[in-house]
Protein backbone atom coordinates (compact mmCIF):
# COMPACT_ATOMS: atom_id res chain seq x y z
CA UNK A 1 0.00 0.00 0.00
CA UNK A 2 1.28 3.57 -0.92
CA UNK A 3 0.33 7.14 0.26
CA UNK A 4 1.46 10.11 -1.47
CA UNK A 5 0.13 13.12 0.41
CA UNK A 6 0.46 16.85 -1.83
CA UNK A 7 -0.78 19.78 -1.74
CA UNK A 8 1.17 21.78 1.32
CA UNK A 9 2.73 24.80 1.22
CA UNK A 10 3.44 28.91 2.76
CA UNK A 11 0.19 30.63 3.03
CA UNK A 12 -1.02 33.78 5.31
CA UNK A 13 -3.28 33.40 7.83
CA UNK A 14 -6.84 33.86 6.83
CA UNK A 15 -5.96 31.73 3.28
CA UNK A 16 -6.46 28.08 2.10
CA UNK A 17 -4.76 25.25 1.24
CA UNK A 18 -6.16 21.67 -0.09
CA UNK A 19 -4.29 18.82 0.59
CA UNK A 20 -4.46 15.37 -1.56
CA UNK A 21 -3.55 11.97 -0.95
CA UNK A 22 -3.36 9.15 -3.83
CA UNK A 23 -3.62 5.90 -2.61
CA UNK A 24 -2.38 2.50 -3.99
CA UNK A 25 -2.71 -0.90 -3.73
CA UNK A 26 -5.70 -1.48 -1.75
CA UNK A 27 -9.36 -1.43 -2.45
CA UNK A 28 -9.63 2.09 -1.41
CA UNK A 29 -13.57 2.33 -1.25
CA UNK A 30 -13.45 -0.39 1.81
CA UNK A 31 -11.13 1.85 3.99
CA UNK A 32 -11.62 5.01 6.25
CA UNK A 33 -8.72 7.90 5.21
CA UNK A 34 -7.52 10.37 8.23
CA UNK A 35 -5.20 13.02 7.76
CA UNK A 36 -3.35 13.93 11.25
CA UNK A 37 -0.44 16.62 11.69
CA UNK A 38 2.53 17.04 13.67
CA UNK A 39 4.19 20.54 14.75
CA UNK A 40 7.46 20.61 15.29
CA UNK A 41 7.96 19.66 19.23
CA UNK A 42 4.50 17.92 19.38
CA UNK A 43 2.91 14.63 18.95
CA UNK A 44 1.18 14.05 16.28
CA UNK A 45 -2.50 14.27 16.12
CA UNK A 46 -6.07 13.53 14.56
CA UNK A 47 -7.24 16.50 12.28
CA UNK A 48 -10.24 14.57 10.51
CA UNK A 49 -11.47 11.38 8.57
CA UNK A 50 -13.82 9.72 6.46
CA UNK A 51 -15.48 6.60 6.76
CA UNK A 52 -16.43 4.49 3.24
CA UNK A 53 -19.75 5.32 3.53
CA UNK A 54 -18.99 9.24 3.41
CA UNK A 55 -19.11 9.74 7.23
CA UNK A 56 -16.53 12.07 8.73
CA UNK A 57 -14.98 13.00 12.18
CA UNK A 58 -13.49 15.95 12.77
CA UNK A 59 -10.95 17.90 15.62
CA UNK A 60 -12.63 20.47 17.43
CA UNK A 61 -10.48 23.07 16.77
CA UNK A 62 -11.32 22.45 12.90
CA UNK A 63 -14.62 21.89 12.43
CA UNK A 64 -16.02 24.59 10.17
CA UNK A 65 -12.60 25.55 8.60
CA UNK A 66 -11.60 22.17 7.19
CA UNK A 67 -13.07 19.73 5.00
CA UNK A 68 -12.29 16.34 4.34
CA UNK A 69 -13.74 14.37 1.15
CA UNK A 70 -13.43 11.40 -0.71
CA UNK A 71 -13.35 10.30 -4.53
CA UNK A 72 -13.43 6.47 -4.81
CA UNK A 73 -13.13 6.31 -8.59
CA UNK A 74 -9.87 7.86 -8.39
CA UNK A 75 -8.62 6.40 -5.06
CA UNK A 76 -8.12 9.86 -3.74
CA UNK A 77 -8.67 11.52 -0.64
CA UNK A 78 -8.47 15.58 -0.08
CA UNK A 79 -8.76 17.86 2.95
CA UNK A 80 -9.98 21.61 2.10
CA UNK A 81 -8.33 24.17 4.57
CA UNK A 82 -9.74 27.35 5.19
CA UNK A 83 -8.98 30.26 7.19
CA UNK A 84 -6.05 29.11 7.96
CA UNK A 85 -4.30 30.14 11.17
CA UNK A 86 -0.59 29.46 12.42
CA UNK A 87 -1.67 27.33 15.13
CA UNK A 88 -2.65 24.74 11.77
CA UNK A 89 1.09 25.11 10.85
CA UNK A 90 2.70 21.42 10.88
CA UNK A 91 3.61 18.38 8.75
CA UNK A 92 0.41 16.49 7.69
CA UNK A 93 0.05 13.01 7.11
CA UNK A 94 -2.93 10.73 5.34
CA UNK A 95 -3.22 7.55 6.65
CA UNK A 96 -5.83 4.53 6.06
CA UNK A 97 -7.08 1.84 8.17
CA UNK A 98 -9.89 -0.06 8.80
CA UNK A 99 -11.65 1.97 11.09
CA UNK A 100 -12.01 5.62 12.28
CA UNK A 101 -9.59 4.26 15.24
CA UNK A 102 -7.06 2.53 13.36
CA UNK A 103 -4.43 3.25 10.72
CA UNK A 104 -2.63 0.92 9.49
CA UNK A 105 -0.95 2.67 6.63
CA UNK A 106 0.79 6.40 6.38
CA UNK A 107 1.71 8.82 3.82
CA UNK A 108 4.86 10.79 3.70
CA UNK A 109 4.07 14.11 4.92
CA UNK A 110 3.25 17.37 3.09
CA UNK A 111 4.19 20.58 5.46
CA UNK A 112 2.08 23.37 5.73
CA UNK A 113 3.28 26.97 7.48
CA UNK A 114 1.15 29.59 8.20
CA UNK A 115 2.06 32.99 8.11
CA UNK A 116 0.90 35.70 11.10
Amino acid sequence: VQLQASGGGLVQAGGSLRLSCAASGRTFSTYVMGWFRQAPGKAREFVAAIGWSGSTDYKNSVKGRFTISRDNTSNKSYLQMNNLQPEDTAVYYCAMGPSMRIYDNWGQGTQVTVSS
